[in-house]
């Protein structure tokens, strides 16, 4: 499995696959598409995706960085 450093930015569009969350893990598969997931659900099913993911983009680090204050 690879692991994505410089991946696209997930948006809040993008969905968990799993529970409807927002997700912060896509999913390539080798064997063509892609499975998004919330963190939560990312680290339930990774074991099982080691297998069969291509690579993995993992933006989970996002849920731990503080918004910069918006100045007026």
């Amino acid at each position: 499995m690879n692991l994505t450093l410089e991946a696209p930015r997930l948006t809040a569009h993008d969905r968990c696959d799993r529970c409807g969350a927002q997700a912060y893990v896509k999913v390539l598969l080798e064997a063509g598409g892609e499975l998004m997931f919330c963190a939560h659900h990312a680290r339930a099913h990774e074991d099982a995706l080691k297998g069969i993911a291509s690579e993995v983009i993992d933006e989970t680090e996002r849920l731990h960085i503080k918004p910069e204050p918006v100045e007026d």
